[in-house]
């Protein structure tokens, strides 16, 4: 077959996709997954989003792949403010997926493979991390990365920032690790020891230190 045969029938695979193919299979969506086509279909999985789009009926119709829009009659705003609406439907569409059953298994074979990120603290061995926001609500921060071994907080790769946290949500993460606890690490990290000529400190010296130890106990 011809090279120009290969391209043009990629070319129709392409636009054979849809909507949410296109954007999943996106190098710079890789942290969400794909949702289910039947989660698309029911209505009251939208309940409460119509309020985020001007074009709401245009984004659902898009999601279901039950829309084809004539892109050549609207101007560059429209096809922008459509596609940056659409994207925030799914996203939000998206923090409600991830908790269901199927979303759930979804998310956990991206995590094992640690496609989300490890984490950066040395004695936690590149734990693999899970995406979480600090607010359910939209335009409210960037996704973080949480990781079940620490149990802290840290920021994602920059090319991934711009992702809203909210599509993500503050609960995915440890609701998926209380549902299958497999998944949580079995090993608590290792604490560094500041020492001095093989001595260690005693926390009397640094008074800071020992009221962080204080709070550790008390939690």
């Amino acid at each position: 077959m011809s090279s120009e045969g290969s391209n043009s029938e990629k070319e129709i695979e392409q636009t054979q996709q849809s909507w949410v193919e296109k954007f999943c299979l996106s190098q710079r969506n890789i942290f969400f997954c794909y949702i289910d086509s039947e989660y698309l279909k029911s209505n009251f999985n939208f309940t409460g989003l119509k309020k985020y789009s001007k074009n709401f009926r245009t984004v659902v119709k898009i999601l279901r792949d039950e829309v084809s829009l004539d892109l050549e009659k609207m101007s560059k705003e429209q096809k922008v403010q459509i596609e940056n609406e659409t994207q925030l439907i799914y996203g939000l569409l998206h923090a409600r997926y991830i908790i269901t059953d199927e979303g759930m298994r979804r998310m956990a074979k991206k995590y094992q493979k640690g496609i989300f990120g490890k984490c950066p603290q040395v004695f936690c061995q590149r734990q693999p991390c899970l995406p979480i926001g600090r607010s359910d609500t939209p335009h409210k921060g960037a996704v973080k990365l949480y990781c079940p071994k620490c149990r802290d907080v840290y920021l994602a790769k920059t090319k991934f920032r711009r992702i809203d946290g909210a599509y993500f949500g503050t609960t995915f993460a440890h609701m998926l690790l209380n549902v299958h606890p497999q998944l949580s690490p079995r090993e608590a990290p290792r604490k560094y020891v500041p020492k001095i000529f093989g001595f260690e400190i005693h926390p009397s010296v640094s008074p800071y230190q020992e009221e962080e130890d204080e709070k550790e106990k008390k939690n």
